[in-house]
């Protein structure tokens, strides 16, 4: 049987240099998607597939991030007298429970792989979960929560959310070698970071979801630079290949890059249009503008 995923790492030291000079003062992970912020968002996902213990590998300038995850007495005392209950419950079903979120500095800008690594004390020896709020997933059943049903039924091991990408935008991703497939889920025979499209051994590509072992923590301890000369979490994954399971799960639901901002302002589309308080007014607004183009 396999152990309870408790534990979720955020990777949220990143600049933010392509949405500048929005991130300029504001960490690009505040950015709001209609009215609540990215890493917010990947909080809700979190909480919804059951992690109790929240870790945010920060760097210089994300104070905003520590801000938003507290309580705001002023702001909670003002909503309180103009009797906005429902503000007020919101924003303090937001705040985690006190011990259950941790912060640590990530003081070098050295890769995604660093970043995890720099959770290593903090996670333990135990399997955790890895979300990048970059990618926001639109679901009906959250993406880690569908991680964490599949990865209990093949018993355990390392588990990444995979989906299909244009072959030639598989330098952008880790693309995967493909082993056995059995409904949503696929046998994980290798991994390429970043991959000039006539060298990807297919278009299946890893997005920012992760289920993983601890022994991941002492293969990054030792890994060299790979592409981009950072520290690659997939040049690690990979060498742990044929020693655990290893699953790529293609997910149910709907992917937007939200490091990028044409995905960016297509979330904030897509998100508007699933509320039902907002769906007619933003369809309206959407023909309104394209009639005149």
């Amino acid at each position: 049987m396999s152990k309870k995923i408790r534990k979720a790492v955020f990777p949220v030291g990143g600049l933010g240099t392509r949405f500048l000079p929005a991130t300029k003062a504001m960490p690009k992970e505040m950015l709001p998607v209609v009215d609540k912020p990215l890493i917010q968002y990947a909080v809700e996902e979190a909480r919804a597939a059951g992690i109790e213990d929240l870790i945010f590998v920060t760097g210089r300038g994300k104070a905003t991030i520590e801000d938003h995850f507290d309580h705001s007495y002023e702001l909670e005392s003002v909503l309180s007298e103009r009797n906005k209950k429902g503000l007020l419950q919101e924003l303090q079903a937001s705040v985690p429970k006190p011990g259950s979120i941790a912060y640590i500095r990530q003081q070098e800008p050295l890769g995604l792989g660093h970043a995890v690594w720099c959770a290593k004390r903090l996670v333990g020896d135990e399997p955790f979960a890895v979300i990048l709020a970059d990618d926001l997933i639109l679901a009906d059943t959250p993406c880690l929560a569908q991680m964490v049903e599949a990865r209990e039924k093949v018993g355990g091991g390392n588990m990444l959310a995979v989906m299909e990408v244009p072959h030639e935008h598989t330098s952008r991703y880790g693309i995967l070698s493909l082993g056995e497939e059995k409904g949503n889920l696929v046998t994980i025979n290798g991994l390429v970071e970043k991959p000039a499209p006539k060298d990807a051994p297919s278009n299946m590509a890893v997005i920012g979801r992760y289920i993983l072992e601890p022994e991941i923590f002492a293969l990054l301890e030792t890994q060299q630079r790979g592409a981009g000369n950072e520290i690659q979490l997939t040049d690690a994954l990979s060498a742990m290949l044929g020693d655990i399971p290893f699953h790529g799960m293609k997910f149910e639901g709907t992917r937007y890059d939200c490091g990028d901002k044409i995905g960016f302002l297509e979330a904030n589309i897509a998100f508007a249009l699933n509320r039902a308080d907002m769906r007619d007014d933003i369809l309206a607004i959407v023909k309104k503008i394209a009639a005149t183009l």
